[in-house]
């Protein structure tokens, strides 16, 4: 494990004219996603967070894109795809997890590295478990596969999942407001003037659209299935031993560094860098993230060309 702070470390950095924004259709669902990198370049997937969307690596994406292919999708009901109603579309983690497969699927991609920040981690770990020949690598920034990395921030989820009614007012109040938006990117920051208010306002003004507070309460109750999977998820882990680069902000007041830790437990030869840093990582760490990502990346691609020869 290491500590890290580094500051004003710049990658190259391509054009921002080079990222491409697409649609794709998905049973009826137009799934928007980012694309930029060279197509013959092995492939990283970002998976992004709530209450964000594929927006949130605006930073990353063009740092990445030097050297491979990223591609970057919206989750049905974020950012800039669909957004169906609940009583036309099921949400939970299955289906977004299904969908984003899909994509993958029909954008030919047969090899990627996942990235995943916050709902990234569930929806990836889904795919992987579906696909453990496809994925090369897993990067986790911020996203839980262990009850430690549950902050006590999470003791009013566990309230509304034994008792939805009774405290779903509660959990609106404090999952869909303006300063739960702006506490998720500012609480634990190391340079929170650093960190752009709109940020917070863009995802305040998205969960204040009509319907989005059902799609959303509907996600925040099927999270649950997340937590009772975290062993198979563990399972996954111990047994296929897949290369892990764990990048996580420790100033996060919802995921704990006890959770970044923890894949260390399953997979020990896991890579873990705790950044000065909050939940959403990328908001004061881009270059870092970066950087590290593509170190990572290189070694392990020197890794298998050794062993091949």
């Amino acid at each position: 494990m290491m500590c890290l702070s580094l500051v004003g470390m710049r990658g190259s950095q391509i054009p921002s004219e080079a990222v491409e924004f697409k649609t794709i259709d998905i049973d009826g669902v137009n799934i928007f996603y980012r694309e930029a990198g060279p197509k013959d370049a092995p492939v990283i997937v970002l998976l992004h967070g709530f209450p964000s969307s594929s927006s949130m690596f605006r930073a990353l994406l063009p740092l990445l894109a030097v050297n491979y292919h990223v591609i970057a999708p919206d989750y049905p009901g974020f950012g800039h795809s669909d957004a169906p109603p609940v009583e036309k579309f099921t949400y939970t983690f299955d289906r977004l997890a299904d969908c984003i497969d899909k994509v993958l699927i029909k954008l030919n991609l047969t090899q990627y590295a996942l990235y995943l920040q916050d709902y990234g981690g569930p929806i990836g770990f889904r795919i992987a478990l579906a696909h453990p020949e496809r994925v090369t690598a897993l990067i986790v920034q911020n996203a839980v596969a262990h009850e430690e990395g549950l902050s006590h921030v999470w003791e009013l989820r566990r309230a509304f999942w034994k008792d939805r009614a009774g405290t779903e007012n509660k959990l609106r109040e404090n999952f869909l407001s303006l300063e739960a938006a702006r506490q998720r990117h500012l609480a634990g920051s190391a340079n929170p003037e650093d960190i752009d208010p709109d940020t917070w306002t863009t995802e305040y003004q998205f969960l204040s659209l009509p319907g989005m507070d059902k799609i959303q309460l509907e996600l925040a109750y099927d999270y649950r299935n997340n937590v009772a999977a975290y062993p198979k998820w563990q399972e996954y882990l111990r047994q296929h031993q897949p290369s892990i680069l764990v990048v996580w902000g420790k100033g996060d007041r919802i995921f704990t560094v006890a959770g970044a830790l923890a894949y260390q437990r399953d997979v020990p030869k896991a890579e873990v860098h705790l950044l000065n840093a909050s939940h959403f990582a990328l908001d004061e760490s881009a270059d870092i993230t970066a950087y590290l990502i593509q170190r990572f990346l290189t070694k392990q691609r020197q890794v298998v060309m050794e062993r091949l020869h």
